[in-house]
């Protein structure tokens, strides 16, 4: 039976999935292909992981997993855990790595497009060629917000207008 908790984070409430305490799913409000929650059980090493990482006290997450996919899908988000905290690669590394053939390189977007484990299996740590903030299902602002949260971008100064 999946159960499901939420947990506040600085992208707003995330929604945790899960079978008995493993980990099959980590959403953000308005992600397309988000879960519908049926319960309210709480996957407590999940949220004390995940509010450690938004802490900045956990780089990698140890977690019992069970994300549900083709094997294709599988293969290429087991190879996001690879990616070090606060470092990128672009997603034709990442198939060069998986060998996938570069005309096939979308289906490897496609993977981690699907990817159920936002923030814990780090999809938002693919980028662009070059440098762009390719698409994320929680969204590509909140791609910058976990790449700036962990190092790997800097942080944006607003300017107001500074006409004396």
């Amino acid at each position: 039976m999946t159960t499901y908790t939420t947990i506040d984070s600085p992208l707003g409430e995330l929604l945790l999935g899960g079978e008995g305490t493993a980990l099959t799913s980590v959403s953000l409000p308005g992600q397309r292909n988000a879960p519908r929650p049926r319960d309210g059980s709480p996957l407590g090493e999940a949220a004390r992981q995940l509010g450690a990482y938004f802490a900045g006290r956990l780089t990698r997450f140890e977690l019992d997993l069970a994300p549900e996919g083709t094997d294709f899908q599988l293969r290429v988000w087991r190879a996001l855990d690879d990616i070090p905290y606060g470092r990128t690669t672009t997603y034709g590394e990442l198939a060069a790595r998986l060998d996938v053939p570069r005309a096939e390189i979308r289906a490897v977007g496609a993977a981690i497009g699907a990817n159920p484990l936002l923030v814990v299996r780090p999809c938002h740590r693919v980028i662009g060629a070059d440098g762009s903030m390719r698409g994320y299902a929680g969204g590509v602002e909140n791609k910058v917000r976990l790449l700036t949260h962990e190092g790997a971008l800097q942080p944006m100064l607003a300017c107001g207008d500074q006409t004396p």
